[in-house]
């Protein structure tokens, strides 16, 4: 919710502009202790608007269901170290089938959990989406993206913005 406040403040002055041509698909996950859990609707208007801040309105795509009502990605509260592995590509599955539904090239996480699970559910099974931190899409769209702060992008975008 903060940075979508910095961003309605100008102290984050991202700009969509660099995913104009790219045309490079998003869409966001709720995460469960931050939206389900804790402050509902205004977080999830607050990932929206900063997404579509980041990377374009006509750019995201939103998951179905969303917001509250959005599924967990089958991460959070411990499961990712609880040792359950099948059991969580079990679980997890619902959240890929949504996400690979959205035809999106990137799923945007603000949760470490989220992030973890999404990106190891789409090496599971398979999938063809990128998982990203908001965090590196608002550097990226801020041309502030360092080098070494790529790991987790696409060959679309791993390279985007760096001088020769």
């Amino acid at each position: 919710m903060l940075y979508a406040q910095w961003i309605k403040e100008g102290k984050l002055p991202v700009n969509s502009d660099w995913n104009k041509d790219l045309k490079i698909k998003f869409t966001v996950q709720d995460p469960c202790q931050l939206v389900r859990k804790t402050f509902g609707e205004e977080a999830a208007e607050a990932l929206r608007y900063v997404a579509k801040k980041v990377v374009g309105e006509e750019n995201f795509v939103d998951m179905a269901p969303n917001r509250s009502n959005n599924y967990c990605c089958g991460g959070g509260g411990g499961f990712l170290q609880s040792g359950l592995k099948e059991e969580r590509y079990q679980y997890g599955k619902v959240k890929f089938d949504q996400i690979i539904a959205t035809g999106a090239d990137y799923c945007i996480t603000p949760c470490h959990n989220c992030h973890s699970q999404i990106h190891d559910l789409a090496d599971h099974f398979g999938g063809k989406y990128h998982t990203a931190h908001f965090w590196t899409l608002i550097c990226l769209s801020m041309g502030i993206l360092g080098e070494n702060e790529r790991r987790h992008l696409g060959p679309d975008l791993v390279d985007f913005g760096l001088d020769e």
